[in-house]
């Protein structure tokens, strides 16, 4: 039973003992009166009647009491001990008549009031979790003990950690780079922000990483840990090193042809024009040295065309089958030169695409293949289509591209042999527009090679709708 119950109940227990205690001294003050046994009954059936009826009256009372005074108190407490244990969607019963229908009132209110403040601090912590987890950037926060108190998926994929790794964990031991752990620690120990930029191995690739570093302070100033961000930057590094060969390998390819071009006029005006032989030939090599800066400044050009936002292709219903051909006839010369043979498989195939641009790209191709192979070796070129695509491989029997190389072959001035491709005239260009010119036609381009043995390159081009 509960505790309010129990008291009123022990009360009107008490009022009804305390009833029969004055009607048992009244009937022993009044059983002297009656001298018969007749009026003797009659008094003690009177007396039972009183009894019973004083019985039904407090048991009424107590009833009353219960219901109107005692049940809305315990509901309240009830409802106030669901409150303490986090139920804030519990209610107390309002009722008009009851002297406690304000307390119940004030409950409700509170309840509703908990609720609300929970609500809206689980919608803001969905939030909070949702933005840490979604950022492009690492995040780990350090607690004042140097425990590990809040991560996220992009720290754990970087270092390739589990969460029962990490969380509790001391800074100190978790499994990541020593630059890293040092930084985290200066934070930790100097409670002041830092910013570092750091490269670590992670397996064979090298990473490069932006780290900020800042104490975390809560209110009245008091220090609660650190955050640590990582930015990875390692595509902004490789973009800043290509930059830098760029210019570097421009400066190069420029100071060479100059430089010829400079020297065999200084002789001649020294007086080797005198000689006819010697004019004559080194007037070639001023004309070979000047084709050779003409070819480059306009590769420059066409590349910096293809490369600028926006480019694109007008894209025509064009004879594939008809372009290689045309691009074949061009480079017919440098076939002969070679003593090379040239073999052909191609099926007729309409793609969209522009045919001045698809001949520069087999161009470039073909010119790639007789400059790196062997004279009296085999060009093979075929097209044919498959799924819905257009597929063209030209492929050569050349030095072949060790598996390191063919992820930078597309850079600008990247060679794979670099003396071979001087001699020939190449720029180191050619492949940087072809791949430039084919994903202008949203197509794409594959390369196969072993070296000492031969290299296939592979194009994808939509077909014709």
């Amino acid at each position: 039973m509960k505790p309010f119950r129990r008291r009123i109940l022990g009360n009107l227990l008490l009022w009804l003992g305390a009833l029969l205690v004055s009607l048992y001294v009244v009937v022993i003050q009044l059983l002297p009166l009656y001298d018969d046994a007749v009026s003797r009954l009659e008094f003690w059936l009177l007396l039972g009647l009183v009894f019973l009826l004083a019985f039904i009256v407090s048991a009424a009372v107590g009833y009353r009491v219960i219901k109107v005074l005692i049940a809305p108190i315990e509901n309240i407490t009830e409802t106030a001990m669901e409150l303490v244990k986090g139920n804030y969607q519990a209610r107390a019963y309002e009722e008009p008549l009851a002297g406690s229908s304000s307390l119940s009132s004030t409950i409700n209110v509170l309840a509703r009031n908990l609720q609300e403040i929970t609500a809206v601090r689980e919608m803001e912590q969905e939030r909070l979790k949702t933005l840490i987890e979604t950022m492009g950037s690492g995040l780990i926060m350090v607690d004042r003990q140097g425990k590990i108190s809040l991560f996220n998926k992009y720290f754990q994929n970087e270092f390739e950690l589990r969460a029962e790794k990490l969380i509790g964990k001391f800074y100190g031991e978790l499994p990541i780079p020593d630059k890293l752990a040092s930084f985290i620690e200066k934070v930790f120990m100097t409670e002041t922000p830092a910013r570092e930029q750091m490269e670590y191995q992670a397996g064979i690739n090298k990473r490069a990483l932006e780290v900020y570093g800042a104490p975390v302070i809560g209110n009245h100033e008091q220090w609660l840990g650190i955050v640590i961000v990582l930015h990875d930057i390692t595509e902004l590094k490789r973009l800043e090193q290509i930059r830098k060969d760029f210019v570097a390998n421009v400066s190069h390819e420029l100071r060479t042809p100059v430089t010829s071009i400079k020297g065999f006029s200084e002789t001649l005006i020294d007086g080797a024009y005198k000689d006819e032989s010697s004019l004559l030939s080194f007037m070639e090599i001023i004309q070979t040295e000047a084709n050779r800066l003409e070819t480059l400044i306009e590769e420059l050009l066409e590349l910096s065309r293809v490369e600028k936002s926006g480019f694109q292709v007008d894209a025509q219903p064009t004879d594939m089958k008809a372009v290689i051909e045309y691009a074949i006839e061009l480079m017919q010369p440098g076939l002969t030169e070679k003593n090379m043979t040239l073999k052909t498989h191609l099926t007729p195939v309409n793609v969209a695409g522009d045919a001045n641009r698809l001949v520069q790209i087999l161009m470039n191709l073909l010119a790639n293949a007789i400059n790196y192979s062997a004279p009296e070796k085999t060009i093979e070129i075929s097209l044919y289509e498959n799924r819905n695509q257009a597929v063209i491989k030209v492929k050569d029997e050349g030095i072949g591209i060790a598996s390191a190389e063919i992820p930078r072959l597309f850079e600008r001035f990247y060679r794979v042999d670099k003396a071979r491709s001087r001699n020939s005239g190449g720029t180191g260009l050619g492949l940087s527009i072809v791949k430039h010119l084919i994903e202008a036609h949203h197509g794409k381009v594959e390369v196969d090679s072993t070296v000492g043995v031969g290299t296939t390159f592979t194009i994808y081009l939509p077909l014709a709708s």
